[in-house]
């Protein structure tokens, strides 16, 4: 099997495949068949991600540290390296299916841990940097983590992990008991076969973010593959001449299926930045590695507006293709986007559970509506459900669901240690509505919709809103408890540089959210604050502020 990309991919000039039809023609085989191994006879990640295409000088990973070092490796090279770290966990016991944690920052050292672990048919565990200790114990023990692969920067948080597992170490001096992870490496041999696993068996182990109670783990089987190959290569487009880079972390689900699996599954070069996010250093990668093709957060994308014009001035043009994920994107963002950067970012939806299901379509061709999430991905079918589980039609909200009899692609099968899903829709929990097009909106998560004398508000229409005015430079919106209107509307924000809270701004804000939306969407109150809560992953936080109000309310 060739290591290239298909000879139908998409390439700067060629037409871009019709949505409709190739939505309608697509076979989850045709997919499966651009894979080198076999689902139900045998399969490596390692291998599809890595192995087959390991040609001479063909690059794998880009990679600047933040002490400003910089090194390339090629696909060949991680073969080498995946294969002595694979002969290392032999070594220490870990089996086909055991956990392999890692606690690592956008090092190459990372993606020689994911490789090797997939090499030996173990489970790679990503664990977030931002994590502090409890947050760790909890993942490994769930997990029954057999080894935790971390750095000298993090090591720190595991003395207080109760019954930690064994620790390897990136470091000049690894701490007494650890295992070093460059000599340990140097004294393995290279050769190491590939253990080959069947379709429903798991190759990553995530945990969900536990915004709404305590995080449950996601296996997600090697089928799941085929889901990612779709996504990155017909949503976000990526290309063989595209340099690619996908600034979100590999320790949550949208940086490691689509920063790390997607992209090496079509065989073509990552980006890994291992410094702060910052205005500065963004556009410092972005024109120094020539990106066309980014991938990202609306928060990200929110800060490299607050840098202004002048900053983006040098990189004006030279992205081809941006996406966005993790929260619904602003229609304000996409307009600064096409106005000082001259790129259209499209919005894209997905959670751990289901990968990306809902898109803008940066490799297929379909009408783009401002403010809509997109269209079903190849793959998926999509409903929209009342509370008795039937389908709804054209501007009826209700919660978006994928058709698990209708999606071949579809993977998820139930939470880590619990029952399987057995059920005819998996129910996302979002409220969305359909547009006449068939293309989705999203309106919020359905316990942030706000109802107010008898209107449901959806959050983000009112945030868009306010983001459009240049005092905001981020908000929140939640229905806090009203005995009258049942809840009212009630803003938190986060002003930009220069602006100052005063009564004037409140009234200014509140008449430019009556005069762009309707009289009963304007925040009858708000509230001015330095930050907004987000889960370490960037997604904002509603529910914290909204269980504020209503404790409030009870006093």
């Amino acid at each position: 099997m060739s290591s290239a990309l298909p000879a139908d991919a998409p390439v700067a000039g060629a037409s871009i495949p019709d949505y409709a039809q190739f939505y309608a023609e697509f076979s989850a085989d045709s997919i499966a068949a651009e894979l080198s191994g076999n689902l139900q006879s045998g399969i490596n990640a390692c291998v599809e991600c890595c192995d087959r295409h390991a040609t001479p000088g063909r690059i794998a990973l880009l990679w600047e540290g933040k002490d400003g070092r910089s090194a390339s490796y090629t696909f060949a090279q991680l073969k080498e390296l995946s294969g002595r770290f694979a002969n290392f966990l032999k070594q220490q016991g870990v089996q086909p299916g055991d956990r392999v944690a890692g606690l690592l920052p956008r090092t190459p050292e990372l993606l020689v841990a994911i490789l090797g672990t997939w090499r030996a048919g173990a489970v790679y565990q990503p664990l977030f940097t931002a994590f502090g200790s409890k947050s760790i114990e909890y993942r490994v023990a769930a997990s029954e983590a057999k080894l935790i692969v971390t750095d000298a920067d993090n090591r720190h948080k595991l003395e207080e992990v109760l019954d930690c597992p064994p620790i390897m170490t990136v470091a000049a001096a690894p701490p007494a008991g650890d295992f070093g992870f460059w000599p340990e490496l140097e004294q393995q041999p290279s050769e190491f076969a590939p253990v080959m696993r069947k379709a429903d068996d798991a190759f990553i182990m995530l945990f969900t973010s536990g915004t709404t109670g305590p995080a449950k783990g996601v296996a997600v089987p090697l089928r799941a593959m085929l889901a990612f190959y779709v996504y990155t290569r017909y949503a976000m487009d990526v290309r063989p001449q595209d340099a690619f880079w996908n600034i979100a972390d590999p320790g949550w689900a949208y940086g490691l299926y689509y920063c790390v699996t997607g992209p090496m599954l079509m065989g073509h070069a990552i980006t890994f930045y291992e410094g702060s996010f910052t205005v500065e250093s963004t556009y410092r990668i972005i024109d120094k590695y020539k990106i066309t093709n980014l991938a990202g957060s609306p928060t990200a994308y929110r800060l490299l507006i607050a840098g202004g014009a002048e900053a983006a001035g040098p990189v004006k043009g030279q992205l081809r293709a941006v996406s966005s994920a993790g929260e619904p994107l602003n229609p304000e963002v996409n307009r600064w986007f096409r106005q000082h950067l001259d790129c259209l970012i499209n919005d894209h939806y997905g959670q751990t559970e289901t990968g990306m299901v809902l898109c803008n379509h940066h490799g297929l061709r379909h009408e783009v509506h401002m403010g809509s999430a997109g269209l079903a991905m190849p793959g998926y079918r999509l409903a929209v459900l009342d509370d008795d589980r039937n389908e709804l039609g054209v501007g009826q909200p209700g919660v978006l669901a994928v058709d698990v009899r209708n999606s071949p692609v579809f993977w998820f099968q139930g939470y880590w240690r619990q029952d399987a899903v057995d059920d005819d829709y998996y129910i996302t929990g979002d409220t969305v509505e359909t547009n006449q097009d068939g293309s989705i909106s999203f309106i919020g998560r359905g316990d942030d919709i706000i109802t107010s004398s008898g209107y449901r508000i959806g959050p983000f229409d009112v945030e868009s809103a306010l983001l459009e005015h240049a005092a905001v430079m981020e908000a929140a919106v939640v229905g806090k408890p009203d005995p009258d209107r049942t809840e009212l509307v009630k803003a938190f924000v986060v002003l930009s540089t220069g602006y100052q809270a005063s009564a004037e701004l409140v009234a200014e804000l509140q008449q430019y959210v009556k005069h762009r939306l309707a009289a009963h969407s304007y925040p009858r109150e708000i509230e001015f604050l330095t930050e907004l809560p987000k889960t370490p992953s960037g997604k904002l936080q509603r529910f914290i502020l909204r269980n504020q109000e209503i404790a409030k309310a009870k006093i």
